[in-house]
């Protein structure tokens, strides 16, 4: 009885310990998953930042090669202009030389008839005004031609410059997205149970509906906005992509899609569906990087998972304006767009919005 008594307690402090073991791994666990999840924003707003400059430069760039095409046009018209000037200058002096070797008085004092006298004058005083005219003009197309080529080349080395710029982008792009597949990696191999990933999902879920609450007591009525109530079926998707998951399919147990999931190709434009207002430009956690747009009446749209953002808070925009680019921020393995309309805080089906 007594060797019984024994093994039933040696077998209770096994357990004891065992559970111990577990509670302590099960810390350690949360521990490191919640170190991840915090590498895994700061991977995602460097990308975010990387990716917004190289779009930037890209802009930039595209600016800067029209200034010079224009720039290169303006020269050759220039040029063209500058030659027939002289071309016009040199007319001017060979009829000037053909009057003979006689100068203005000579001219004058040889002259008997004083009506041939005031013809001389005012012939002289006409080729004096016509040739200070030609050479004022061909003065000015010199001015220009310099300026135009002096221009040229100041846009020549700026466009120089923002390659060189955009090749250091690149490579800090780059370097940022080894690291979020690094991160992502690790995340992988710590697996959730079922229940591990329904708690995730829900706090997610209620991280975001929090912040859309308040989001929603610091809208401001615009008489400009009128929401989307009249817009049904005619508004066009924020991205061309193909939607891999539909609004009220099963998420995860009991959960449901509260928006729709898009892929698209990395980097491709995210467009406002209607004109309104940045309410959140930010990271959220299960999201990734976020924008929030008011259309007023209580509409509001919200486009994840973005590589980078391209309007801050306060930002005004117009149906079809880029507000983002596609990414995989938030966790997601390939790149696509988490993309929600929520109607006074309720969630509602985008296809009764967005036409195909």
């Amino acid at each position: 009885m007594l060797a019984d008594t024994t093994k039933a307690d040696q077998k209770l402090s096994d357990v004891k310990e065992a559970i111990k073991k577990q509670k302590s791994s099960i810390v350690q666990f949360n521990k490191d998953r919640v170190a991840l999840e915090k590498k895994l924003k700061a991977d995602d707003i460097a990308i975010g930042n990387a990716a917004k400059a190289i779009n930037a430069t890209r802009v930039e760039l595209k600016t800067t090669k029209q200034k010079i095409a224009e720039l290169e046009k303006r020269k050759i018209s220039l040029i063209a202009q500058k030659q027939h000037q002289e071309e016009l200058l040199a007319q001017q002096l060979r009829a000037a030389y053909s009057t003979g070797h006689h100068d203005y008085i000579k001219l004058l004092l040889n002259q008997e008839n004083p009506a041939k006298v005031q013809r001389t004058v005012t012939y002289y005083n006409y080729l004096n005004a016509a040739k200070i005219r030609k050479i004022e003009q061909f003065q000015a197309i010199l001015s220009a031609l310099l300026e135009v080529t002096t221009e040229h080349q100041e846009k020549v080395a700026s466009l120089r410059k923002l390659k060189e710029q955009q090749n250091v982008q690149k490579l800090a792009l780059q370097h940022s997205k080894k690291q979020q597949t690094k991160t992502l990696a690790l995340l992988g191999k710590e697996l959730l149970s079922s229940k591990q990933q329904l708690t995730k999902l829900e706090t997610e879920e209620y991280d975001l509906v929090a912040a859309l609450k308040q989001l929603e007591s610091l809208v401001i009525a615009q008489y400009n906005l009128t929401g989307l109530s009249k817009l049904k079926k005619k508004l066009r998707w924020p991205v061309k992509g193909n939607l891999v998951r539909s609004f009220g399919s099963q998420k995860q147990g009991y959960l449901t899609w509260k928006g729709v999931l898009m892929t698209a190709p990395l980097g491709r434009q995210v467009q406002t569906i209607h004109n309104g207002t940045v309410l959140f430009a930010d990271w959220l956690k299960g999201y990734g990087l976020v924008t929030v747009v008011d259309h007023g009446d209580g509409y509001m749209s919200l486009y994840g998972h973005n590589q980078t953002l391209l309007k801050n808070v306060g930002d005004q925009v117009e149906t079809g304006e880029p507000i983002a680019l596609i990414g995989q921020s938030g966790g997601q393995n390939r790149p696509s767009l988490y993309f929600e309309i929520r109607y006074r805080g309720k969630a509602v089906n985008p296809k009764l919005w967005c036409k195909r």
